[in-house]
């Protein structure tokens, strides 16, 4: 059983990995656990698929700052279910062709985007115009272009973008944040991170290079990404990549492995793959001067722990981070204040994505502006 002594040390630490990893994340990430609110700001999820039926709905009871009010999808048997199971009205409840009627309706203040990556720029960009805040799901979209239409199409509104970055909430990713921003170990020097799956189902939408834009490095990959970037502080100056596809009948559109290098402005390295075609690759390992630390699982909805070279653990307890990333939001738009993880945070992913298959499509090394 914890002491208040114990309780109370473990209060103060994680408040200090916050403040330590401000000039990234902001300061503050705790705030969506404390305090009241004076009104709860009204979120409509559009597109009600695997992750927003099992993570984002249930992550939504249990925030402080947002409440379900609303749903937008082209089916209705699942609008039944979600009516039922959360009691929405039936004037909350929008296909993907009337959500402007949204632009009468108080009740909501946040529409989460949740649909294939292809279609994010087209229902932020429908949202906005219904003057509602925008929360979309990673990747930000499948195209540049597309990426700056949605920031600007919040602008404006005079409405916040967001992009779902949960990472930027969970408290084992902010201590190796913050050993870094601390030079606990010295410079950086190389992070190696992995992110990867085993995909059962060929026919499912991850696989028509239209609609995600890419195979695992836009999916997963992109964790591993974000984490040279959130780890180091630091944005890539050139990148170089492989694609691999060992089996054409279900890789027909997209790259079954892909493995990509970046360099940085320090000269640190970053060393990174994404995958399909098998589990069991999840984590970073980060080495500087003086020693090294790692998070094996790294980018899991759970169990997210880690070691360092001098052999301390990096582990705290979990959260829920969809409702951590919710809540922020939330309170951006209650106090308003920007948030951490706006729309140009996932506009420089896209680019470097991008960049990434360029190179592997020309075996050149592609350098970064």
């Amino acid at each position: 059983m914890k002491t208040l002594l114990q309780t109370r040390r473990e209060f103060i630490k994680q408040g200090a990995i916050a403040a330590a990893a401000a000039p990234l994340l902001g300061a503050s990430v705790l705030r969506a656990q404390t305090g009241t609110p004076n009104r709860k700001i009204g979120f409509a999820v559009c597109g009600l698929g695997n992750l927003s039926t099992h993570q984002i709905a249930p992550a939504l009871q249990k925030t402080q700052y947002c409440q379900l009010t609303g749903i937008v999808t082209g089916h209705p048997y699942k609008a039944e279910q979600w009516k039922a199971q959360y009691q929405i009205p039936d004037k909350n409840i929008y296909n993907y062709d009337n959500m402007g009627d949204m632009a009468n309706n108080p009740d909501i203040d946040v529409v989460y985007v949740v649909t294939p990556n292809a279609l994010h720029a087209e229902h932020t960009i429908k949202a906005a115009r219904a003057g509602k805040h925008v929360l979309s799901e990673k990747p930000m979209e499948v195209s540049v272009e597309k990426c700056q239409q949605m920031i600007d199409e919040c602008k404006k509104a005079g409405k916040q973008l967001a992009i779902g970055y949960r990472l930027h909430f969970e408290p084992t990713n902010l201590e190796c944040v913050r050993l870094g921003r601390e030079k606990v170990f010295g410079d950086l020097k190389l992070i190696e991170a992995a992110f990867g799956g085993r995909q059962p189902d060929p026919t499912a939408w991850r696989f028509n290079k239209k609609l995600a834009g890419g195979g695992p490095l836009m999916d997963m990959g992109i964790y591993a990404l974000q984490a040279t970037r959130y780890l180091s502080g630091e944005e890539p100056v050139e990148v170089s990549g492989i694609t691999t596809v060992t089996d054409p009948e279900w890789f027909k559109e997209i790259e079954e492995s892909i493995v990509w290098q970046m360099k940085f402005p320090s000269g640190m390295i970053a060393k990174c793959a994404s995958t399909y075609k098998f589990s069991g690759m999840q984590r970073f390992t980060v080495y500087a001067n003086d020693g090294w630390y790692e998070l094996n699982p790294a980018f899991g909805y759970g169990g997210i722990h880690g070691i360092r070279s001098d052999g301390q653990a990096i582990q705290f307890p979990e959260i829920d981070q969809f409702a951590a990333e919710m809540d922020d939001f939330a309170q951006c738009i209650l106090e308003n204040r920007p948030t951490r993880v706006p729309g140009e945070e996932g506009l420089r992913d896209v680019k470097i994505m991008l960049a990434i298959y360029e190179s592997a499509r020309t075996g050149k090394t592609v350098k970064l502006t």
